[in-house]
């Protein structure tokens, strides 16, 4: 091996190797609409909590290394994060996690439903995420937009960056919410999981984490 070829193997046996350890990069957006009761609301917060306790969910956590925030979301100027980004590494990080969302206090009351913006500001929180292979929105919520832009401009701002939307549609009669969930809220490759009411939420919610960390999406 001449100089040259030992200074080329040198050099790239220096380089640094990039591992993308994390799997997916989630983030759970919480409708608190008017039309969300405080009852209502205890049961998405203590639902998503028990969720992120579970054993099969903590097992997929920590494998793929995910990374999870959690915003709030009401009316067309009312988003907020509630819990940045967290990583999950160990059992011990998605207890920490779980006890996070469950103290979570709630943002917005008495607010119009803006699905479009809360979209919309799902999407930029990606700016801070950790770099994982996969990123995700989840879109919960129990009625239609009466406020903000189209969500289907929304949507299609979502898949040109990537990024799955997939669902919870909180149905009260019917199956009207989860029509419009079908037709305009998520991705190509996402999917909507139904609540019949905001007490099957918490089965819900686990049920479509499950879905999404340890089955390929779509």
């Amino acid at each position: 091996m001449n100089g040259f070829m030992r200074a080329l193997t040198a050099t790239f046996l220096c380089l640094p190797i990039t591992v993308q350890a994390c799997d997916t990069a989630l983030v759970l957006s919480v409708d608190v609409s008017n039309s969300v009761d405080p009852g209502e609301y205890r049961l998405q917060v203590d639902g998503m909590a028990d969720a992120l306790q579970d054993p099969e969910i903590v097992e997929a956590m920590v494998r793929g290394e995910v990374a999870i925030a959690v915003m709030q979301w009401s009316g067309e100027a009312r988003q907020q994060v509630s819990i940045p980004w967290r990583q999950v590494r160990t059992a011990l990080d998605a207890e920490s996690l779980s006890q996070e969302a469950r103290l979570m206090s709630r943002a917005f009351i008495l607010s119009d439903t803006a699905p479009a913006e809360a979209i919309y500001f799902a999407i930029n929180m990606f700016r801070d995420a950790p770099d994982c292979r996969r990123k995700v929105i989840d879109v919960s919520g129990d009625g239609t937009p009466n406020a903000g832009r189209g969500t289907s401009a929304a949507r299609q701002t979502a898949q040109r960056a990537g990024i799955t939307i997939n669902g919870i549609a909180i149905e009260a009669l019917g199956m009207a919410i989860t029509t419009f969930f079908q037709r305009q809220v998520i991705t190509r490759d996402g999917f909507v999981i139904t609540a019949r009411t905001h007490r099957d939420y918490p089965n819900a919610i686990r049920r479509k984490l499950i879905r999404e960390l340890t089955q390929p999406l779509g």
